[in-house]
């Protein structure tokens, strides 16, 4: 028996990277549009945890998370929902997790993602249905579209092959009806994501995948804003950058580019797939876009990263001045190659290169967002702040929702700001990751 009036209702978490986030949309919407979603445990028919198992303190959350919600529903005084963990957690780690946690119902691994809407159904003895349209949980803003699973390359350090698998494209056709679904309910941004986006199509035999892909979605009538993240340095070639280049808008100059490190030697042992000289890729992208601006990750403390290598990558992130970075210590992680290198560096070492290099990173943004003060910049309103009546929170177009800053902005007396809605504002205030507009 359901708890709403026969309608499911449904307690969602889902953790880790946008990619986990739309397989989570797509498998709650496939339980049709009488679902309700719901904040607690007691009022769930079901609990959906999709879980995140990159690496160790992801790992650490996600357990942590299973074993919190365990402990509420043994709490409950009534019946209890049914519990059911998703996502790369399993997928790592499945067959321990079952013994550990005979509490949780159902399982989802992600080499079945096709199948998680059937096995949810046979599980709540209701019907689902894979077709139906995905349950948006990103506001009225702005939807991922994940254009690939799995991933093909072999870092040394990265545990994603073995648990998402190989590279594997969805059809050009699919998403192009999925954006333009997604666009014709009103969404103006587009965000596109997976393991490399620039490695999209080359297994469906595209000589030009992603530039295939965008042919079909720059023009879908009211896309305001489409951005594309995880683009690997080897796919950012003079072709697609000119084409993107003469594509212009809704395409937003935002690069995301995971570099992971800047000294060759370091890259060298990480196997990194593409040239060991990141400069080249930064030089290529600002050659056609001047004005872009970029966003990248770097891994510090890898073993063998020596004082000098990490030196290094400070200077250049210092000469190169990324609008958004982030920094991750090193995590051995079990079944990698680098797990059982030599001169693994101290953990104190490796949070003491992280901090320098934050600090760093701090200084950087915070005149970068300071050069805003004064201008006028499109600002897509996401939602009310708590912080005060007629203060909203929303971003521009260098700021992607979660890993970067977010721009607050107010209006005029007698102007209403709407969530969804891009608007001009003129920044009047800069803070080191932030901005503030007036409308």
């Amino acid at each position: 028996m359901t708890k709403n009036n026969g309608a499911i209702t449904v307690l969602t978490i889902s953790l880790g990277c946008p990619k986990n986030r739309v397989d989570t949309e797509r498998l709650i919407g496939s339980l049709g549009t009488d679902m309700r979603p719901v904040e607690e445990v007691a009022a769930a028919d079901l609990v959906l945890i999709n879980t995140c198992g990159f690496i160790e303190p992801a790992v650490e959350e996600s357990v942590s998370t299973i074993l919190e919600t365990v402990q509420d529903m043994e709490e409950l005084s009534g019946d209890r929902p049914v519990l059911a963990v998703a996502g790369c957690l399993v997928s790592r780690y499945g067959g321990d997790l079952k013994d550990e946690m005979p509490e949780v119902d159902l399982w989802l691994s992600t080499d079945e993602l096709e199948k998680w809407p059937d096995m949810v159904e046979k599980t709540l003895g209701r019907k689902a249905d894979s077709s139906l349209p995905r349950n948006l949980s990103t506001g009225p803003g702005y939807a991922y579209l994940k254009v690939s699973e799995g991933c093909s390359h072999d870092c040394r350090f990265c545990t994603i092959p073995s648990i998402r698998g190989a590279h594997k494209s969805r059809p050009v056709d699919f998403l192009a009806e999925e954006a333009a679904k997604l666009v014709g309910e009103g969404v103006p941004e587009l965000i596109i994501v997976g393991q490399d986006s620039t490695h999209y199509g080359s297994d469906l035999g595209l000589k030009h995948g992603l530039q295939q892909l965008l042919e079909r979605l720059l023009p879908l009538p009211g896309l305001e804003w489409l951005r594309v993240m995880y683009l690997y340095p080897a796919g950012l070639t003079e072709t697609l950058l000119s084409f993107l280049r003469d594509a212009g808008k809704p395409f937003l100059p935002y690069f995301d580019i995971p570099l992971q490190h800047a000294h060759p030697e370091v890259l060298s042992a990480m196997g990194r797939p593409f040239a060991r000289d990141p400069n080249k890729v930064i030089d290529r992208v600002r050659k056609y876009f001047p004005e872009a601006a970029l966003r990248t990750t770097f891994i510090v403390g890898y073993p063998g990263e020596t004082d000098e290598h990490f030196q290094h990558l400070m200077d250049f992130v210092e000469r190169t001045r990324f609008h958004h970075l982030g920094v991750f210590p090193y995590w051995p992680e079990d079944g990698t190659p680098a797990a059982s290198m030599n001169n693994q560096v101290p953990d104190e070492v490796k949070t003491e290169r992280r901090d320098a290099l934050m600090e760093l990173q701090a200084s950087i943004s915070g005149e970068i967002m300071a050069g805003y003060v004064g201008e006028k910049l499109p600002v897509l309103v996401e939602k009310p702040s708590p912080e005060w009546p007629g203060l909203f929170t929303g971003r521009t177009w260098f700021q992607a929702p979660e890993v970067d800053g977010i721009t607050y902005v107010s209006a005029e007396p007698g102007v209403e700001l709407v969530p969804g809605a891009i608007v001009e504002a003129e920044i009047e205030q800069a803070k080191t990751y932030d901005l503030v507009g007036l409308v």
